[in-house]
């Protein structure tokens, strides 16, 4: 049997901020568990839900060299759904109302320290993996530590390492000076063909030089990755690994996300009933929201960080003219940029009978957008996977996205010609190219019903679950350990 030992910063179902929980919490279930042990490791945050902080069991503890002192790394342990998951525990660097802060140099020590109390708890778990799959920049010091000093040790001998980019913005970037200091790596590792990047010390970047393999989350992403625009100034690097860099495209949970079982809605459907079943949805939710309640209105919705990432600023060039113009009801539902909450907030007040402004985040309301409006908006200028619209193409709600990353793996554009495809998309980032592509989709729903209940066949047929991503994940473990 091969071992598999998953490493990240957060996972479902203990403590999640973003999609590399879902991944983390998902695959490793949906790995076939006649071949393969996965296991997971995660640190032991305090401000993790009481319910699943309950199920922790103390295992042991040690005590390491870490950043001139000598560190207490404690090893909790839980089985939930089948997966034995680790966690490591220091509340010098755990504790907190929240996984993460806004002090960059701190982040950075927290997860040195975790990368090499996860490596070193290894041989007191009983556990020796063949394979330690990384994600993102928060665990990139595993490979460069296993390479430097734990590879010397005849336990960990021969373990392979794969390194998933979930986003590349992110990469953990900090003074050469001061990151030496705290993870003890010699200036040797400062060069750049190592751990330096534009006279910074980057860890995303050693994860990617010395893992055996590099992943991300869609084949697009993992060719955009190779230019310029899309590289954040490592894509020389991903050209020179592009013989070990693949793309594979992350899942839903579809038990989760599943109309026809959701605890969240009033009116479950399926592919063989929403024609009837989704509408009342739909009604049900205008009601709530204080929207004109009208069965035939097309409603958009938007789940999402509020960000320039996600393509709000061409939102906001045409916001009035779509309002002002066009018959439609907009149900947004996130946090993020000031400007953009506030933006939502005006024209929910402005067009208060079309514009539902929901600025929070609420996982149930989310669920009832899925399943209540007709289009999902998603015009992002990058997106490495996405999971919304692979959310609403299970919901029956059809997309409407930029052709960009895993929108563009995931989403196939409607060909009236030839009657094909699960959503609408467009190609350049430009707010009246989107808002024409809205206004096309407008015309298939108003004008062309029966096309548009196709539309939706074509969408909930589409298969997205983790099972398919989790076969390729497979193929790539058994290419890596033989």
């Amino acid at each position: 049997m091969k071992k598999i030992l998953f490493v990240a910063s957060e996972g479902v179902p203990f403590i999640k901020t973003g999609g590399l929980a879902d991944v983390v919490g998902s695959l490793p279930k949906c790995l076939d568990k006649e071949y393969y042990d996965v296991r997971v490791i995660l640190p032991k945050y305090t401000c993790m839900k009481p319910e699943m902080a309950e199920k922790l069991v103390y295992k042991q503890n040690f005590y390491m060299d870490y950043h001139w002192k000598n560190a207490y790394v404690g090893i909790f342990e839980a089985v939930v759904d089948g997966i034995t998951y680790y966690f490591i525990d220091n509340e010098g660097y755990f504790s907190g109302p929240k996984p993460y802060c806004d002090d960059p140099l701190w982040e950075i020590e927290k997860y040195a320290f975790f990368c090499k109390a996860a490596l070193s708890s290894l041989p007191l778990l009983d556990f020796k993996p063949d394979l330690i799959h990384c994600h993102d920049w928060q665990t990139g010091l595993i490979p460069v530590y296993l390479h430097e000093r734990f590879g010397q040790g005849e336990f960990y001998q021969g373990i392979k390492t794969v390194m998933t980019i979930h986003n590349l913005k992110f990469q953990g970037k900090w003074s050469i000076k001061d990151v030496q200091e705290i993870t003890g790596l010699s200036e040797d590792f400062f060069t750049p063909d190592k751990l330096e990047a534009y006279k910074d010390a980057n860890l995303l970047k050693g994860g990617l030089v010395y893992a055996d393999a590099i992943t991300t989350v869609s084949d697009t992403y993992a060719e955009e990755i190779k230019t310029a625009f899309y590289g954040e100034g490592l894509d020389g690097l991903m050209n020179a690994r592009a013989n070990d860099l693949r793309g594979i495209v992350n899942g839903i949970d579809y038990e989760d996300f599943n109309p026809e079982t959701d605890v969240h809605i009033t009116n479950p459907y399926n592919a063989a009933n929403f024609r009837k079943e989704k509408v009342k949805n739909k009604l049900k939710l205008q009601e709530e929201l204080g929207l004109d309640k009208d069965a035939g209105t097309m409603m958009i919705g938007i789940v999402s960080r509020l960000t320039d990432q996600k393509g709000f600023d061409l939102i906001a060039y045409v916001m009035d003219e779509l309002c002002a113009n066009d018959k439609i009801q907009l149900v947004v539902l996130g946090t993020g940029e000031e400007r953009y909450e506030n933006m939502f907030r005006h024209f929910d007040w402005k067009y208060g009978n079309k514009v539902s402004g929901n600025i929070y985040y609420s996982d149930p309301l989310s669920h009832k957008i899925y399943a209540a409006c007709d289009a999902f908006l998603m015009p992002s200028l990058f997106e490495p996977c996405g999971l919304s619209q692979l959310m609403s193409l299970r919901y029956g709600t059809v997309p409407i996205v930029r052709e960009t990353g895993g929108l563009k793996d995931t989403v196939e554009p409607y060909n009236e010609y030839e009657s094909t495809g699960t959503g609408f998309s467009f190609t350049n980032y430009n707010a009246h190219e989107m808002l024409r592509t809205i206004r096309y989709a407008e015309h298939i729903y108003y004008d062309k019903k029966r096309e548009w209940n196709k539309i939706i066949d074509r969408a909930m047929a589409a298969d997205f679950s983790w099972y398919a991503s989790a076969a390729k994940y497979q193929e790539m473990y058994d290419w890596l350990i033989g």
